[in-house]
């Protein structure tokens, strides 16, 4: 997730501006806009429009970008006003969020919003749209557990040269990539509705994006969900780390769950004995890769988006079970195909997800700390540590300066609702609790034993019941105090087997890695 090599900048002066609040009386205009129907087969009420926005927001009638929206308009009498949304990345795209969002909540609470979808800046039908070093991630890529020092050069000199072509490419672009200019991208969206205040939900990377809004925007805010939380104390570095850890652990509770099912899988009844198996299938696939497709850093993808939604587990099982049990590697490219093999608007997200961290925060300029860091974590949780690393390690390359991410804390919000899973690897729990104590009166419900990430809309009624109220009413639950959640909901059971991974439904949004 961060920076560059060289020189670690805080530009402290910069952001100091950065995160003032925009005084309600010097509301400067914007262009109304012009919205026509973009009907998907899903989402056939799905309109979409443009709006321009400064690309230095420090220069507002300098250079202007595009930015895609959508929306499902609201239908009832009175209006709550525009709902924005975001799936969180950052590199996702929402323009299909805004249908998601309609569909799932109840119709008489969807109808009383505008759900507004955008693609952020540098993001799909956003222009211009970043590509740094299209198919970055084709396979076989080099294994990413670095065991001698060539491999290390080799994994470097990769990373190094996607950093590279970002600069070539995009370099005037790339100053201006960053969480503050997306949130200041918002308030021009919200002028450009012609609205007063907005509300908004975002999901994950989302979370701290709605989140900087509100710092820098506090008086244009009406209601804020956030789901699976980012910390902000850790952008972006420290949250890799730590992302890590969780998702190992993550991993053994998948596997726990083969071994708890061993009359399906057939691959033992002690969950460390399921684990060394899994870690002898990486072993020979770093020496044979499968469909020559599916080498080891490629077996890490496929099996990380468990980590994120738990109704993976069957096709995963499968896949596995498949290969360790009779050499037979289809299952193992199935489920590769399905969930990790790179599409070209990969590439696009990849692009805007290095943009973005990168330039949101400072990251190590001396290799040697990542070297050392990643290497004491992959001790405790081998999983996917590396396979991070190598993610984020453009960051080390960077071609612009880094910044200083704002302090989000607020006391001059109204009631913000905040969901959390006790056991996301994505987001683990502490950034729920963190954001809670600093957005004063805000609320958070938490999913006691939920492993899943991004909980609401997803199937628990619960959950739901809350998020419902609260953009129905603008009521939120309120706890005991002292720090504890403000409501706790139970999680549903895992999965059950599955002997086809056909029979495992897909989750109702596009699976993003990451944040």
């Amino acid at each position: 997730m961060q920076k560059r090599a060289g020189v670690l900048i805080a530009a402290g002066a910069l952001m100091a501006s950065a995160v003032t609040a925009v005084p309600s009386t010097a509301e400067p205009r914007a262009a109304g806009l012009t919205w026509k129907a973009c009907a998907t087969k899903e989402y056939p009420k799905l309109q979409c429009a443009t709006v321009q926005v400064p690309l230095d927001h420090g220069a507002p009638g300098g250079e202007r970008i595009t930015l895609a929206l959508s929306r499902i308009a609201h239908t009832a009498k009175t209006s709550q006003g525009p709902l924005l949304v975001n799936p969180g990345g950052p590199g996702a795209s929402g323009l299909t969020m805004a249908g998601f969002v309609a569909a799932s909540l109840p119709a008489k609470v969807a109808a009383q919003y505008d759900i507004i979808g955008f693609d952020p800046r540098g993001v799909g039908k956003s222009t211009p749209a970043l590509d740094c070093k299209p198919g970055y991630f084709a396979p076989v890529r080099p294994d990413s557990v670095p065991r001698t020092l060539d491999a290390e050069r080799t994994n470097l000199t990769r990373a190094a040269s996607f950093a590279r072509a970002c600069g070539d490419k995009y370099g005037g672009l790339l100053r201006h990539m960053g969480t503050v200019s997306s949130a200041r991208d918002l308030d021009v969206i919200r002028r450009a509705l012609g609205a007063e205040r907005i509300n908004y939900f975002g999901y994950s990377y989302g979370t701290y994006l709605g989140a900087v809004y509100a710092k820098l925007f506090p008086q244009r805010v009406r209601r804020v969900v956030l789901d699976s939380v980012v910390d902000p104390q850790g952008v972006w570095y420290d949250a890799n780390l730590a992302q890590d850890l969780a998702f190992d652990a993550r991993h053994k509770a998948f596997l726990a769950w083969v071994a708890e099912h061993d009359g399906t899988y057939r691959l033992g009844t002690d969950p460390a004995k399921v684990e060394a198996r899994w870690y002898a299938m990486r072993e020979a696939l770093k020496k044979a890769p499968a469909g020559k497709k599916v080498g080891a850093a490629e077996l890490e993808d496929t099996f990380l988006p468990g980590g994120y939604f738990n109704g993976f587990w069957p096709m995963l099982a499968e896949a596995f079970s498949a290969y360790a049990n009779e050499k037979d590697t289809e299952p193992l490219v199935a489920a590769y195909t399905s969930l990790a093999a790179s599409e070209p608007s990969d590439d696009n997200g990849y692009s805007v997800y290095t943009a973005v961290q990168c330039r949101d925060a400072a990251w190590p300029g001396d290799w040697g700390v990542w070297h050392r860091d990643n290497w004491d974590v992959y001790a405790k949780a081998p999983f996917s540590t590396w396979n991070n690393a190598w993610y984020n390690a453009p960051c080390a390359f960077w071609p612009v300066e880094s910044l200083t991410p704002p302090d989000v804390s607020n006391d001059a919000l109204p009631p913000v609702l905040l969901f959390q899973a006790t056991e996301d690897a994505a987001t683990p729990y502490g950034g729920g609790v963190s954001v809670h104590h600093k957005l004063r009166g805000s609320s958070l419900v938490v999913e006691q034993g939920g492993g899943n990430h991004a909980i609401t809309l997803a199937g628990n009624a619960c959950l739901d019941r809350h998020l419902v109220r609260y953009l129905e009413t603008g009521e939120v639950p309120r706890g005991a105090g002292a720090g504890a959640p403000d409501a706790v909901c139970a999680t549903a059971a895992d999965p059950l087997p599955a002997r086809t991974a056909r029979a495992v439904e897909a989750p109702p949004r596009k699976f993003t890695r990451r944040f």
